[in-house]
């Protein structure tokens, strides 16, 4: 046995096409985020308001922070919300940021940027987001309304929250943002907050597409527990109702 493995260990050094030959070949490449996912979640997804439509339909009344986990700062912070203060200073996108985005009606345009950057552009505020698998945050804590996003294929579908899917769904962990709104009435997020994010794209037997992102918000400066929805979309099969349209403070 020595003597074989000897062998085989000469020849790999001196007919390395041999040995590789012999066992497989050589290990390739790593394969690229976009040729390894197990689902497709790329295309144009209208959201579907089948619940809180008094907090996303409408701009909620100041001081209604029902549902959200606010402890005494948090609230302090959404009692003292004044619009015209936010679009004198040019922040009328605190409701748009990442912890948020999900949640304001309108549409996404998701496509791969390139083969390891999945992009997320919305047509309500006009945003971008751009997912990087094998990313990893760095620099200052403010790099927009929208942070930096780290992205994995998980392999349970929705993290945890559901059946498992084909193959996992998509995980997002967005930190580094700038403070912004979970609702348009001032419901505060902190530079410090963690929005991990599951996208996961289902087919229904008639063969509708649905895509179910579930969002949790973990910020200790404003919140006293994550904070977690789940907000649903649905593919649409073209760009034709496309309407970008400015962020609004109100």
């Amino acid at each position: 046995m020595k003597t074989t493995l000897a062998l085989l260990f000469t020849a790999g050094t001196v007919f390395p096409g041999m040995v590789w030959a012999q066992f497989g070949g050589p290990p390739g490449p790593p394969r690229s985020a976009k040729a390894s996912a197990p689902q497709d979640i790329t295309g144009y997804w209208v959201s579907l308001v089948t619940e809180d439509w008094r907090w996303r339909m409408v701009t909620p009344a100041k001081g209604d922070y029902d549902g959200v986990p606010l402890n005494p700062a948090g609230r302090k912070a959404a009692d003292a919300w004044d619009p015209a203060k936010d679009e004198s200073a040019g922040n009328a996108c605190k409701a748009y940021g990442a912890a948020a985005i999900t949640r304001v009606p309108g549409r996404f345009h998701i496509t791969w940027q390139d083969d390891n950057t999945l992009k997320l552009e919305t047509d309500a505020g006009t945003q971008t987001r751009l997912f990087h698998f094998g990313g990893k945050a760095s620099g200052t804590v403010d790099q927009g309304w929208q942070g930096y996003s780290v992205a994995t294929w998980d392999h349970q579908s929705g993290g945890g929250f559901g059946p498992p899917g084909k193959g996992g769904a998509l995980k997002v962990v967005t930190t580094h943002m700038r403070p912004g709104y979970l609702r348009k009435n001032g419901v505060p997020y902190s530079a410090s907050a963690v929005v991990t994010e599951y996208f996961d794209a289902i087919t229904e037997p008639d063969g509708e597409r649905y895509l179910v992102v579930k969002t949790l918000v973990d910020d200790p400066q404003n919140l006293t527990a994550q904070f977690i929805t789940s907000t649903h979309f649905k593919v649409e099969p073209d760009a034709a109702k496309w309407r970008p349209t400015p962020c609004a403070a109100r």
